[in-house]
């Protein structure tokens, strides 16, 4: 696996490029999280109730959701585990220990820990920053797939997955980050993707499709445009068993963009979004027609179907291709847990491009390796 520090691979990131970086990594968590947010309030609703509750357009703006507006679901909490795992993979690396798969299962397991728990549990070793942020203590409808999955120490794996038979969306909307690992090559982004997906969702599409939405993401944040990133990992995905449900996602959001003006019934035509190749399709296509970041969440919450989970999927995308700026400055302001995310983005991006420096033979931050504990 190539993981040179630059957006090819390449050492020392220049000032321009990690400013870049650091912008797309944060409006991919944040774009997500907002995704998520726009459609908390609504995700068990038919259109045709949004419609009756908020009006022609359905929802414009958050709506309550858990007691509040701009409240996340577990979409954005296993997101942020996922990331902070990812993190953690690195620091291990350098002692010579690298199994990112266990290092974002354990990341997971702490997920889980926050859906049982109260709160941060100080007698927890080594337990990290992130599981110490209490407002990330809260059931926001998770799946049972990914309760299940997590529900005892075994890590599910492609060749004895958790939960063979679940393809629903849990995996695909907690999987952007590892499109954030640009000094990869595309297939090692789509193998591990794949494999931490399988700790869940056995289900030959539930795992795939996560496994595409990173490796699309893992292309726009190198520069590519959208579209072309998701014409180079369907050859990626041609290649694995049971991949023909997601490619075939794919490819009709793909047509769909050229059936004419962006609509719901469009959006609705690729299906709901209750199980994996049908949420990544319907936020792809919601992404890749999108005017700007506003109308193209809009159009992605606006259905009678898991509307945070697309909502989530779409913000990634559109967050990656543009960056923190162009996220409407309201959404962001009104974001719950937004100081959380930021902080782990700017996390993420600085090991990312100053790893050795905080970890490695360059350099040692006792810092960093408190809230990124090696163990």
């Amino acid at each position: 696996m190539a993981d040179g520090p630059g957006p090819a691979g390449h050492f020392p990131w220049g000032r321009a490029e990690q400013q870049d970086f650091r912008s797309r990594v944060r409006g991919c968590l944040l774009g997500g999280a907002i995704g998520d947010a726009l459609g908390a309030g609504i995700e068990f609703d038919s259109l045709e109730a949004i419609r009756a509750a908020h009006g022609p357009a359905g929802v414009t703006d958050y709506v309550p959701a858990y007691g509040r507006r701009g409240a996340v679901t577990d979409d954005t909490q296993m997101t942020l585990f996922t990331a902070e795992g990812l993190i953690r993979a690195q620091v291990r690396r350098s002692t010579g220990v690298w199994q990112p798969a266990a290092d974002v299962h354990r990341a997971h397991l702490r997920w889980a820990a926050t859906q049982r728990g109260w709160g941060p549990d100080e007698r927890v070793p080594d337990a990290g920053w992130l599981a110490g942020q209490e407002w990330l203590y809260a059931r926001r409808a998770p799946g049972n797939a990914c309760l299940g999955g997590l529900a005892d120490d075994r890590m599910g794996t492609l060749d004895a997955p958790k939960n063979p038979g679940s393809k629903g969306c849990g995996a695909v909307m907690r999987s952007a980050p590892f499109g954030l690992l640009t000094g990869w090559e595309p297939q090692a982004v789509f193998q591990l993707a794949d494999e931490c997906a399988a700790q869940t969702h056995g289900h030959p599409s539930g795992h795939l499709a996560a496994a595409a939405f990173a490796a699309i993401v893992h292309g726009v944040m190198r520069g590519e445009a959208l579209e072309s990133a998701v014409h180079r990992t369907l050859p990626l995905l041609a290649a694995r068993p049971g991949h023909e449900e997601t490619t075939e996602a794919l490819r009709m959001a793909l047509v769909a963009v050229r059936q004419g003006v962006p609509t719901p019934e469009r959006v609705r035509s690729l299906g709901e979004g209750w199980v994996a190749e049908e949420a990544l399709a319907m936020g792809l296509y919601c992404a890749l027609v999108a005017e700007d970041v506003r109308h193209g969440l809009l159009l992605a919450v606006n259905h009678g179907g898991d509307s945070d989970s697309t909502g989530s999927i779409c913000g990634n995308l559109l967050g990656a291709v543009h960056g923190e700026t162009a996220l409407p400055p309201g959404w962001v302001a009104e974001l719950e847990g937004r100081a959380t995310i930021l902080e782990l983005a700017d996390d993420f991006a600085m090991e990312l491009t100053h790893g050795p420096s905080l970890h490695g033979p360059g350099g040692h931050s006792a810092a960093w390796l408190e809230r990124y504990p090696r163990s």
